[in-house]
C-alpha cells in the first residue's frame, strides 16, 4: 500500500509510521476492550494502528488524516471493512467528539509536532471520552505523568492530572518506526475523572498554569503578578514564596477556583 500510493513518510507532517503488528496490537490492548466502542484515530498514515483497532473489534473507527496520499490509501481499507470512516482534515481544527457516538475513545500515534496542543484541546472536553490512548515523544509522556518537585513537572502534567489519571504504559525505541525518529516514544493512557470542570474553570486553570510555569524560577508571587498573585495565593492559603513546581494538582485546583470565582466563573 505504501509503495502503491507513494506514501513515504514526510518529516514536514511529523510522520513516523508504526508498522509492526505486534506493537500496534500492544497499543490497542492498552486501550482496553473495544467491543461496542467507537474509536477516533488521528494521523493514521498507511493504517498500521487502524488495522489493529479493527482487528480488536472496535464498533467503528473514524480516522482523521490531512495527508491526501494516506486518505486515498485508507479508502481501500474502508471499503474492505465497512467499519472505517476516513475524514480528510486537520485534527486541530475539528471537534473530534462530534465524529463518533458514545462510548467513544481516542487511540492515536500522534504527529509529534502538534501532539501537545491536540492533547490540551481534548482535555478541555475530557467528559466526552471514555479513554485516551496516545503516543508521544517520551519526554512529553514523562511530563504528562510527572509528580510535583521533579524537573518534568509542569503545565501539561497539571492539566492532564487535573481532569484524568494518566499512566505511561509502553516505551518504544526509535527503531520501531519508519523512518526512525531521533527520540524514544511512549504510550500514555488517560482515564478521565467522573467529575469534570466547567469551561470557565478550565480556562482559569489554563491562564494560571501558563503564568505559573512561564517563569519557573520565580516565586509564585512574582510569576502570578499579572493575576494579582499575592492576593490570589493568600486567598488559597498558599505561601507566595513557593515555586510552581512544588504545588500539587490539588493546590492548583484551589488557586484556579479562586481565580475563576473572582472573575465570576
Amino acid at each position: 500500500m505504501i509503495a502503491r500510493h507513494g506514501l513515504e513518510a514526510r518529516r514536514a507532517l511529523g510522520q513516523h509510521f508504526l508498522l509492526d503488528a505486534n506493537l500496534t496490537a500492544r497499543i490497542v490492548r492498552a486501550a482496553g476492550p473495544l467491543g461496542l466502542r467507537h474509536v477516533v484515530e488521528v494521523g493514521p498514515g498507511p493504517g498500521g494502528l487502524t488495522r489493529a483497532l479493527l482487528d480488536a473489534g472496535a464498533a467503528s473507527v473514524t480516522a482523521v488524516e490531512r495527508d491526501a496520499r494516506a486518505v486515498a490509501a485508507l479508502a481501500e481499507l474502508a471499503e474492505e471493512t465497512g467499519r472505517l470512516r476516513v475524514i480528510a482534515g486537520d485534527a486541530l481544527a475539528l471537534d473530534l467528539a462530534t465524529l463518533a457516538p458514545p462510548p467513544r475513545q481516542i487511540v492515536a500515534n500522534l504527529p509529534y509536532n502538534i501532539a501537545s496542543p491536540l492533547l490540551v484541546g481534548w482535555l478541555r472536553q475530557a467528559a466526552a471520552w471514555e479513554r485516551l490512548t496516545l503516543m508521544f515523544q517520551l519526554e512529553v509522556a514523562e511530563r504528562i505523568c510527572a509528580v510535583p518537585g521533579t524537573t518534568s513537572y509542569g503545565r501539561l502534567g497539571v492539566l492532564a492530572q487535573w481532569v484524568a489519571t494518566p499512566s505511561l504504559r509502553l516505551r518504544l525505541a526509535p527503531e520501531a518506526f519508519v523512518p526512525p525518529p531521533r527520540v524514544w516514544s511512549a504510550v500514555v493512557v488517560l482515564e478521565p475523572h467522573p467529575a469534570q470542570p466547567e469551561p470557565a474553570l478550565f480556562a482559569a486553570m489554563e491562564r494560571l498554569t501558563a503564568a505559573a510555569f512561564g517563569q519557573r524560577r520565580k516565586m509564585l508571587r512574582g510569576a502570578l503578578r499579572a493575576l494579582d498573585g499575592e492576593a490570589l495565593l493568600n486567598a488559597a492559603g498558599i505561601d507566595p514564596v513557593r515555586r510552581a513546581e512544588t504545588l500539587t494538582v490539588a493546590e492548583f485546583d484551589r488557586l484556579a477556583r479562586h481565580l475563576a470565582g473572582r472573575e465570576g466563573g
